[in-house]
C-alpha cells in the first residue's frame, strides 16, 4: 500500500446500501435469510445470517443456526463452535457492503479472527438456534472513499444467553488491485488446474468427524503433523471456486489438529488465528501441532501452525475444554 493515502473512519461519512434496514430500530419480525452475495456464498442453505439494523453502538445482526448441518452439525448435545466463526464471517463481510459501501465484486481477506466462548451455551434445543451479534467498527481506515481495513468487535448471545465476544480484522481490495497481489494465482481456472493431488485423509474418529470427506488432515509419520488436504470438491469448505485455500479450511484444520491432540472429546472454547500469507493449490501444506499441559477444569493449550515452503500461513492459539 505504499503511497496510499489512509484517512480514519468519521461516523458521519458512512455509506449505507441497506435500505429499510438501515434506520435505528428493528425492523419487523418477519425472518428470512439476507441475499446470499452480502455474504459471498452460492447456496442458500449456507446463508446463516436474518437481518440487520442499527443499533445503538454500531450495528446489530441475526443468525440462524440449524439443528442439522451437512457440515457444521452439532455433537455431543452441542452446536459446533466454529459455527461462531463462520457467523462472524458472514456478518463481516455483509457489514462491509451495507455499512461501508464496499462493493460486492471487491474481495475481502482476512488478516485476524479470535473468540472466546462459554460451551454451555452452545447446548442444541428443540428448535433452531438464535444468534444475535451486536458490531461495533474499530480503525476503521480509508484511501479516499474506499474502506481499506476495519477491525470489528462481536458480542454474541444465543437464544438469549451470552456466548461469545469475538473480533475480526479484515481488508478489503478492489479486482485490480487483488490481481496485481496475487499475478498469475488470481486465475481461477489456472490456479485449480495446478491442484496436487488429494492425500489420504486421517481415521474420522481421531477428528470428531463421521467421514473422511470432511477431514482436513492427512497422516504423515509423526503423530503431531499432518498434511493439509484441500479437496475443492467439498461443498461447504468450497462453497464457491476460489483461488486459494480458505480461511475457514484453516480454521476447520486448527480445530481437527487441536482436537487430534486432545484425549477424548474436547470443544474449542478460544481461537486466536493470524493469517499471514496465501496458501496456493500447487504445493503441499503442512499442519503441526504443540500441546501443553492440561490446566485447571482439564482444558489444555494448543498450538497450530500451517506452513507452505516452510513458511508460516496461519497461526492458531486453541484452549480446548473437555465436553460435559
Amino acid at each position: 500500500m505504499a503511497g496510499a493515502t489512509l484517512t480514519p473512519y468519521s461516523r458521519a461519512e458512512h455509506h449505507d446500501l441497506g435500505g429499510r434496514f438501515a434506520d435505528t430500530h428493528r425492523p419487523s419480525e418477519l425472518t428470512t435469510t439476507v441475499p446470499r452475495e452480502y455474504v459471498h456464498r452460492l447456496a442458500l442453505s449456507e446463508v446463516f445470517l436474518t437481518n440487520w439494523w442499527r443499533g445503538d453502538d454500531g450495528w446489530v445482526v441475526s443468525a440462524q443456526w440449524p439443528r442439522a448441518h451437512s457440515f457444521y452439525g452439532p455433537l455431543h448435545g452441542l452446536h459446533d463452535p466454529v459455527l461462531v466463526v463462520e457467523t462472524i464471517r458472514q456478518a463481516g463481510i455483509l457489514l462491509s457492503h451495507v455499512a461501508h459501501g464496499v462493493p460486492l465484486d471487491h474481495p475481502i481477506i482476512w488478516q485476524h479472527v479470535r473468540y472466546d466462548l462459554a460451551p454451555q451455551a452452545l447446548r442444541v434445543t428443540d428448535r433452531p438456534a438464535e444468534v444475535v451479534l451486536e458490531v461495533t467498527d474499530h480503525d476503521v481506515m480509508y484511501r479516499g472513499t474506499r474502506l481499506v481495513s476495519i477491525r470489528q468487535e462481536f458480542r454474541i448471545r444465543c437464544d438469549g444467553a451470552g456466548l461469545a465476544s469475538a473480533t475480526l480484522l479484515y481488508s478489503c481490495h478492489s479486482p485490480a488491485v487483488y490481481r496485481r497481489l496475487r499475478g498469475d494465482y488470481c486465475d481461477l481456472v489456472l490456479a485449480n488446474s495446478r491442484r496436487i493431488p488429494l492425500p489420504g485423509a486421517v481415521a474420522p474418529q481421531l477428528v470428531a468427524r463421521e467421514r473422511d470427506h470432511d477431514v482436513v488432515l492427512s497422516p504423515t509419520d509423526r503423530a503431531d503433523r499432518w498434511q493439509l488436504r484441500v479437496d475443492t470438491s467439498h461443498p461447504v469448505l468450497f462453497d464457491h471456486p476460489v483461488d486459494h485455500t480458505p480461511g475457514m479450511l484453516m480454521v476447520e484444520a486448527a480445530r481437527q489438529a487441536a482436537q487430534a491432540t486432545t484425549p477424548g472429546f474436547t470443544v474449542p472454547a478460544s481461537m486466536d488465528c493470524s493469517f499471514e500469507r496465501y496458501a496456493e493449490f500447487d504445493a503441499a501444506s503442512w499442519v503441526q501441532a504443540r500441546t501443553s499441559g492440561r490446566t485447571d477444569g482439564g482444558r489444555r493449550q494448543v498450538e497450530v501452525t500451517v506452513e507452505q515452503h516452510g513458511r508460516p500461513v496461519v497461526t492458531a492459539r486453541l484452549t480446548c475444554v473437555p465436553a460435559s
